[in-house]
């Protein structure tokens, strides 16, 4: 029987984020574009290096990236959209595309799939591909000289990189697959001709609901791949849910079936078993959980592996899908209790995991082996059981007064402008915020050193955000690391990793907490700070919480109990707070769910017991509140246009989504869907460094106006200003004060606020 180990895709970010620091340092002027290249290419191939260590048969290579693999792709193919050509140097067009410059906006960016992971959104329009550079190519030559491996060349498919990308007539896609087809065909005939044995290529379109027209494209595609490129064994990737159209996939002429049998719900296993498996292909099997960080039960893994090998005499084992999802490794984790450490397993130890099991299916690592493997999980999982139940969210409301009364109490309460102006709640942190954490955390500074630092800060900024005009100020978040993070480190029942990071999207990397128990609310997290702030100003200072789902979806929930049960025993204790907010006084209370979208499963018959768990969650959370107390809300990119039922259904008095790559796109959702509470819609994107212009501004916010009531519209950027510089940031918020200022001005002047008052 042929049995392979193999890895779906490697962290890119280093082992104690050296990627993250190379980057910033070349974009920050301090690293030459050489000096920045040779970096690169040491962590790439770190990464490769250790792979081979572990011993893993087909190891992946063109995962790593300098930023996002979607834009590598489409960067690869030449779909350069027109505002970039202009730039000769390829790494400065790169880096435009996915952060604009000072003349030009970045391409948009969402969510891949539902995970926290964002990818760069290819623009397609008119453009003919071609194959710019062949860098697959390029990697696998190198890697073959300096390691004598057979590596697998790792592709995003033709279908799944079109239908993810944009600009273009959808009624068209058929003629623009035309002609991306004969690229991808030179791609692989160029790697055939120096060698290439496997290619992975990843489809993880075919996981979601898709259309007979999207099955016909698939069986036109590959079979023009087997008639072309008969030499090179194509591996079809899937992965995040179980796969669509099962019979019509397996029966695709390609060397083997790549299918996830962690996060499908059984779903391929029920299909295999009903309808076999052919048995002229391999069978990849995704059996180690690639998006979490618990060890894996290899004996329940070996079992499922023995099923398997009887219905397919060709075996892949590999994790569910890449593990860009986990961090990188564990033996950097030195403050965690050593029970819990003890039953992690982060992207290097997963690997560990499928060289046991690929040994032993091959009879070489015995089942008391894995027993024993499995033994400090068992035993600590069964310690922390889950024991606190939610039956009083039963005594908790879920509904506040009508939001036409809320409305004019808060009116009246507040006393806010036409145009209200604000920012989602992060400021810069700075080199200096940054330091001043890591002393107070060594121990070089007391805690009270510590929080005279964090106060200095608020001041500095509320002082800033005053003579900036703002509206509505927030504390500016000083003493937080990350918005889940934060709280993991407050909240009964999780745990915070030191060096456990992911990445999120381009240099932003993010520690996810460990939810191992009973999540409850110890003590007040929040007040301290916010309090303070707004006793510096007579403005409405906003209090700053992350919302209960997304806390779940951006943290390693434990695989063994109730997510459901989690999440409502996270907003039973974000509320608490929320409560503590207001009784100081705090007359503005944003509740952040930047992930409210992220967790939606990818199936369609699988939304509506989401988005219904999601709403009451959120409305247990905000709905104990007065009616004066006004109720905000923030999401990051996202296709909304599917969810504003939703976003309604939240009762939220006001919500800012972050738009502004796709603001006018966003704006035609409200020409069909009535919205009539506040929004913001991100007027100016904080992931770029340029500085935004006022004409700019005021053509985001006329266009919103065309579809909003001027009495919704609040002004604001479309997300956090955590990750940028302080002159950045004053600068484009100043700006943007000042087109909402003009604006105001200019619609009083034309009796404009009749209909408001």
């Amino acid at each position: 029987m042929l049995i392979y180990s193999s890895n779906v895709g490697y962290p890119r970010i280093g082992e104690k984020r050296e990627w993250k620091k190379a980057l910033e340092s070349f974009w920050n002027g301090q690293m030459n574009e050489e000096q920045f290249t040779k970096t690169m290419e040491t962590i790439r191939l770190d990464s490769i290096r250790k792979q081979v260590e572990k011993g893993i048969d087909l190891i992946p290579i063109g995962d790593f990236s300098l930023y996002d693999h979607v834009l590598d792709t489409a960067f690869m193919f030449g779909y350069i959209p027109e505002r970039f050509k202009q730039i000769v140097n390829p790494l400065e067009q790169y880096f435009a595309m996915a952060r604009g410059t000072n003349g030009q906006h970045a391409l948009e960016m969402t969510k891949w799939f539902n995970t926290n992971y964002h990818y760069i959104v290819p623009e397609i329009g008119q453009t003919k591909p071609k194959l710019v550079e062949n860098r697959l190519l390029q990697e696998y030559k190198l890697i073959k000289e300096t390691f004598h491996i057979e590596a697998k060349p790792v592709l995003l498919g033709p279908i799944t990189f079109l239908l993810l990308s944009k600009q273009y007539d959808r009624n068209e896609w058929r003629k623009h697959l035309a002609h991306l087809v004969p690229v991808y065909v030179e791609l692989l005939k160029q790697l055939g001709e120096a060698g290439v044995s496997f290619v992975q290529m990843d489809e993880p379109i075919l996981v979601q609901n898709i259309d007979d027209d999207i099955i016909n494209a698939f069986h036109h595609v590959y079979n023009v791949f087997h008639r072309d490129i008969p030499n090179i064994n194509i591996i079809l990737q899937t992965y995040f849910a179980s796969v669509s159209h099962y019979r019509e996939v397996v029966a695709l002429p390609v060397a083997g079936i790549g299918l996830d049998f962690v996060h499908d719900d059984g779903e391929n296993m029920e299909v295999i078993n009903t309808y076999g498996f052919p048995k002229d292909k391999i069978l990849v099997a995704g059996i180690v959980d690639g998006r979490n960080v618990w060890k894996s039960s290899l004996v329940q893994k070996a079992k499922l592996l023995h099923h398997l090998a009887g219905v397919s005499e060709q075996l892949i084992i590999q994790p569910s899908c890449s593990l860009i999802h986990v961090p990188v490794t564990t033996k950097h984790e030195h403050t965690l209790p050593t029970e819990l450490a003890s039953t992690l397993s982060f992207a290097d130890e997963k690997l560990d995991e499928i060289r046991m099991l690929t040994e032993h299916m091959k009879g070489n690592v015995t089942i008391d082996e894995l027993i024993k493997y499995d033994e400090q999980t068992t035993v600590y999982f069964s310690k922390f059981r889950q024991s606190k139940q939610t039956d009083d969210i039963t005594t908790v409301p879920l509904n506040r007064t009508s939001y036409s009364e809320r409305q004019k109490a808060q009116r009246a309460h507040l006393q806010l402008p036409l145009f209200p102006t604000t920012t989602i709640g992060s400021f810069p942190q700075t080199s200096d915020v940054r330091q001043a954490r890591m002393k107070w955390k060594k121990g070089e500074w007391n805690d009270n050193q510590y929080k005279s630092f964090i106060k200095k800060e608020i001041a500095k900024w509320i002082d800033i955000q005053e003579q900036l005009r703002l509206d509505v100020l927030v504390h500016g978040e000083f003493e937080r690391t990350d918005m889940v993070e934060f709280f993991g480190e407050k909240l009964q029942g999780m745990a915070c990793t030191t060096n456990g990071w992911v990445q999120s999207y381009g240099s932003r990397c993010v520690r996810p907490p460990i939810i191992f128990g009973d999540i409850a609310h110890l003590h007040p997290m929040t007040v301290g700070e916010t309090v303070y702030a707004q006793s510096l100003t007579n403005k409405p200072v906003k209090g700053m919480l992350t919302g209960p789902v997304t806390i779940l979806n951006w943290s390693f929930v434990r695989n063994d109990i109730s997510r459901k049960q989690v999440l409502m025993q996270l907003a039973l204790a974000i509320r608490e707070e929320v409560l503590l907010l207001e009784k100081e006084g705090i007359r503005i209370i944003q509740v952040d769910e930047p992930a409210l979208r992220e967790g939606l499963p990818l199936k369609k018959e699988k939304h509506a017991s989401y988005w219904e768990d999601a709403v009451i969650a959120f409305r247990i959370t905000t709905s104990s509140v007065k009616k004066e107390t006004q109720i905000h809300t923030h999401m990051c990119y996202s296709q909304f246009e599917h969810m504003m039922h939703v976003i309604d259904e939240l009762d939220a008095d006001v919500i800012s989504i972050e738009s502004s790559r796709s603001h006018g796109e966003l704006v035609s959702v409200f020409e069909t869907y009535e919205y009539e509470k506040g929004i913001g819609l991100g007027v100016y994107d904080i992931h770029s460094p340029r500085i935004p212009t006022k004409e700019e501004l005021s053509e985001q916010i006329e266009r919103a106006l065309r579809v909003l009531r001027p009495e919704q519209f609040w002004v604001n950027p479309d997300c956090g200003l955590k990750t940028r510089k302080e002159e950045e940031t004053i600068a484009a918020l100043q700006v943007m004060v000042e087109a909402a200022r003009e604006y105001r001005e200019r619609l009083l002047a034309y009796g404009g606020m009749k209909s408001w008052k």
